[in-house]
């Protein structure tokens, strides 16, 4: 691999990167505005590819339309996952009557769905240019090849298992894993970032600090799903007022709130153990202002009622600091076998 090979795909690689933050955030933006059911269907948005301004654009019996469209992609899916045998959960999403609940045309959040599948798009080419580059480095750095593969497959099935988001009506089991696969995204294109780089890094990796940045990790992870069992338990309030939606919650807040404290706890430790360690100090000091951030952004949600500019800001926060840990260690994995 030459320096300006290497250089200029690790510039892409992190382009793409921020890209795939940038859809985070759009993502977090249609769950607060609940703009998520738009678009009834996938990838068209009522049938078009330019939605439609006014309900006057769809034919009366719009609803309908789209509801039995919904349920035959439904029975569909309910067949994959009695293959694998999740029976029960193919049987609650037929029995379930509210999926096929079709909303009131509402232009603003059509229009802020449809966005955020431009979005979509514009990452998903972001993606395949990617794979396109790494098909130079197939013979001389097969790693890179293999793990562009590997994203350009988990968007693909990112994409496709957004449909399946639209047309379980945003059933909350499958919010939590569309955010999931978005996370494995995320690690591997922070592992293709660091060994995309051109310079090696060499530096003494202090006695057990990979194991710690993997707790940091663990820990991160869990909180991570606990913070989707609190918006699974808003989604279920969602219409009550929002100055009693904190109140309202039951242990699974209790939990996410008290576990944060753990969260930042361990990050104070590695901050402690590779705060001033060269070539990881910069690092370890962002992962830590971050890790802050998210703790005081998660303050201020509980104080504040759930105000919606910060949700999305919370959950991009926190896809942020998984990202910066993965890179960390990744980091620390390769300066390990340089050395």
């Amino acid at each position: 691999m030459t320096h300006t090979a290497t250089k200029g795909f690790f510039k892409l690689c992190l382009a793409t990167l921020v890209a795939v933050y940038f859809l985070i955030a759009v993502g977090g933006i249609v769950r607060t505005t609940g703009s998520g059911m738009g678009c009834p269907d996938w990838p068209k948005c009522f049938g078009q590819w330019i939605p439609p301004t006014s309900v006057n654009q769809l034919p009366p019996d719009y609803k309908d339309t789209f509801a039995k469209s919904r349920e035959k992609k439904n029975q569909k899916f309910a067949n994959y996952l009695r293959v694998l045998g999740m029976e029960e959960t193919a049987d609650k999403i037929l029995a379930d009557k509210n999926i096929l609940v079709e909303a009131d045309f509402n232009s603003v959040k059509t229009w802020i769905e449809y966005l955020n599948r431009l979005v979509g798009v514009i990452i998903g080419l972001f993606i395949v240019v990617l794979f396109w580059r790494s098909l130079k480095f197939y013979k001389s750095h097969s790693k890179i090849f293999w793990i562009s593969l590997s994203i350009l497959i988990a968007v693909l099935f990112q994409g496709w298992f957004g449909s399946i988001v639209v047309a379980t009506n945003l059933t909350t089991w499958t919010i939590t894993i569309h955010m999931l696969i978005a996370l494995v995204i995320v690690l591997l294109l922070n592992y293709l970032l660091v060994i995309s780089r051109s310079d090696s890094p060499k530096f003494i990796v202090p006695r057990g600090s990979i194991l710690l940045v993997v707790g940091c990790s663990v820990v991160l992870l869990i909180q991570i799903l606990f913070g989707t069992q609190v918006r699974e338990a808003i989604d279920a309030i969602a219409l009550l007022s929002r100055d009693t939606w904190i109140s309202s919650l039951g242990l699974e807040f209790i939990i996410h709130r008290s576990f944060s404290w753990i969260v930042v706890g361990m990050h104070i430790w590695l901050l402690v153990r590779l705060g001033k360690t060269t070539g990881l100090k910069a690092i370890t000091q962002t992962l830590f202002v971050l890790i802050l951030c998210s703790f005081l952004t998660g303050v201020g949600l509980a104080y504040l009622n759930v105000p919606a500019f910060l949700q999305p800001i919370h959950l991009v926060l926190a896809s942020v600091c998984f990202g910066f840990q993965q890179y960390l260690l990744f980091t620390l994995n390769r300066s390990r076998e340089a050395v």
